[in-house]
């Protein structure tokens, strides 16, 4: 398996990492502004992870929505957090803001 992930800029992302590894993968990870479309094309990923990250999906994910955009249906992809509102928003959802923040609750 061989896993590309796009990190968010979150220290989570090597939770998921360090966790995949362990499942035996192979994983490869690039920043949200470090990597095209295209080159993760070349990499022939087997698997996309979108990892969490601050901010919203509309102005804060980078190559997230348009690596989700490419990949769906021709490989596995999971999103996370972020990843998962970015997948959201491509198919249709709208993702507002909360009032509060509020961790672990």
């Amino acid at each position: 398996m061989t896993v590309v992930m796009i990190d968010n800029y979150d220290s989570f992302t090597w939770n998921i990492y360090q966790s995949l590894c362990i499942l035996g993968a192979q994983v490869e990870v690039f920043r949200n502004d470090a990597i095209t479309v295209e080159e993760i094309i070349a990499l022939n990923p087997t698997h996309l992870v979108i990892s969490p990250g601050p901010g919203h999906p509309s102005d804060s994910a980078g190559i997230s929505k348009p690596a989700i955009e490419y990949f769906a249906g021709k490989i596995p992809v999971l999103g996370v957090c972020l990843g998962e509102q970015c997948m959201f928003e491509i198919y249709g959802g709208t993702v507002g803001f909360a009032g509060e923040i509020v961790h672990g609750k």
